[in-house]
């Protein structure tokens, strides 16, 4: 019978209170590697290394590389020597690079101790190429052939090299390892054993990325190309890794999750809800939370100054916060809008006008629709020149909001900035200040209300 995931961590949550270790091991038998992962991640603090040791070294080994960092360290630091130094020299070389980059000094020295030699070699020549590059990620793992080898050398050699984590794609290098071509195991298999390797190359230029490029970049070029495999190479062409097609989960995942962080007013969190202290949930929050009081401060101090207006006409105040709310609502809509159409490479910082001016002409379009709506509410509750007023104001204020939503992220990417940053509590707040300067400054027009000290 098929289980799915939450069914296994009760499961074996029941058989650890009941200490039925026979059935806990025939369950971990039964269960796949990547699931055991995830259970174990859902397991308490207490229960991760009891459920885990229950493993064979082989299954350890494959489970601990799906493990995510923090869960590593954990039984890391609960394992004797020697089986720690299995556990990591076991891992592949991107996620050693992950989880090693993840520790502290004192405890990188630590487990670097671990190590092999040639271990240590290519984790720390991965870990000095920049945090967010293509280098951080690739697995250094690859077979590549050269195109003066017989079909019958190269197959032979592939089969050597070749382990439980190769792809489909064999790569064809010159004498210095510059990436020649990306060539489908297939077509080895089909051709004749006498065959040079060079008869299998095409004319075009093989699909790469650099080393030195954003991850994002990698994950685009096996989404539009349909990869499976992406080589990475060096400045001089030199082939140096692979990203693969599971890499670009996880990566496009990582940088959804700190999208929407972003967009939310939190700082990127590193690890889950569940795992995160009370105290850095606090100190993730409350730095952008007391920006946008300062700004909303500053929506009051406007309110402020416009209090004669208010007295003149109390009615002003039934409609302040609906379109007030309009104008951050519309908003929030573009800059969505816009740092998603960022983000995936579908527009660019250069396209800013041609989609000024369309975001203009929609936003426009929305304010009439709204301002139409809220004028007939306007009209019931003070007459022609309230329905006018808010007529009005809805439409500027919306128009406003969304041209603001629109080019914040472009002006943020023109500057190198993370356009996420214009999240929706930013652009919101933004365009309520705008809003209430709008919407008081018309008022005062229409109704001819002077203001005290003007």
């Amino acid at each position: 019978m098929e289980h799915n995931l939450e069914q296994f961590v009760v499961e074996i949550q029941e058989l650890l209170r009941l200490d039925d270790r026979d059935a806990l091991q025939e369950t971990l038998d039964f269960m796949r590697v990547q699931d055991i992962a995830w259970v174990l991640m859902e397991l308490g603090a207490e229960d991760l290394p009891t459920v885990f040791n229950r493993l064979p070294p082989g299954r350890k080994a494959d489970v601990f590389g799906y493990l995510d960092p923090e869960y590593q360290i954990r039984l890391l630091d609960t394992t004797p020597r020697a089986d720690a130094r299995f556990l990591l020299s076991e891992m592949e070389t991107d996620d050693l690079t992950a989880l090693l980059q993840s520790l502290g000094e004192e405890q990188l020295r630590e487990y670097l101790r671990l190590l092999p030699f040639r271990a240590i070699r290519r984790a720390l020549k991965q870990l000095n190429y920049p945090e967010n590059s293509v280098g951080r990620v690739m697995s250094s793992d690859v077979v590549a052939v050269e195109p003066d080898w017989s079909m019958k050398r190269a197959l032979a050699f592939i089969r050597r090299n070749a382990d439980e984590h190769s792809n489909n794609v064999i790569f064809v290098v010159d004498g210095e390892r510059r990436l020649l071509a990306a060539v489908p195991i297939r077509h080895f298999l089909r051709g004749r054993a006498e065959d040079p390797v060079a008869s299998l190359l095409g004319d075009s230029a093989p699909v790469s990325v650099s080393v030195l490029d954003d991850p994002i970049e990698a994950a685009r070029r096996i989404q539009h190309y349909d990869l499976e495999t992406l080589p990475v190479v060096g400045e001089d062409g030199v082939l140096l890794g692979v990203v693969t097609v599971d890499d670009v989960v996880d990566l496009l995942e990582a940088e959804s999750t700190e999208d929407f962080h972003k967009m939310g007013s939190v700082g990127n969190l590193n690890l889950s809800l569940q795992s995160a202290s009370p105290f850095l949930l606090y100190r993730k929050r409350v730095g952008w939370l007391l920006v946008l009081v300062a700004f909303n401060a500053m929506g009051g101090y406007v309110i402020s100054r416009y209090e004669d207006v208010i007295e003149a006409l109390v009615a002003l105040v039934f409609f302040l916060p609906l379109i007030i709310a309009s104008g951050g609502n519309a908003g929030a809509q573009s800059s969505t809008l816009m740092v998603r159409a960022i983000a995936t490479g579908e527009v660019t910082a250069r396209d800013w006008l041609k989609l000024w001016g369309k975001e203009i002409g929609v936003s426009v379009a929305l304010g009439v629709t709204m301002g139409v709506a809220v004028s007939l509410i306007g009209l019931w509750r003070g007459g022609l020149e309230l329905a006018l007023l808010v007529a009005v104001a809805m439409t500027l204020i919306v128009a406003a909001a969304s041209v603001v939503g629109m080019l914040l992220p472009i002006i943020l990417t023109r500057f190198k900035l993370d356009p996420a940053t214009a999240s929706v509590p930013l652009v919101t707040s933004l365009a309520d200040i705008f809003g209430i300067l709008i919407y008081f400054a018309l008022a005062v027009a229409i109704f001819n209300i002077t203001i005290a000290g003007t």
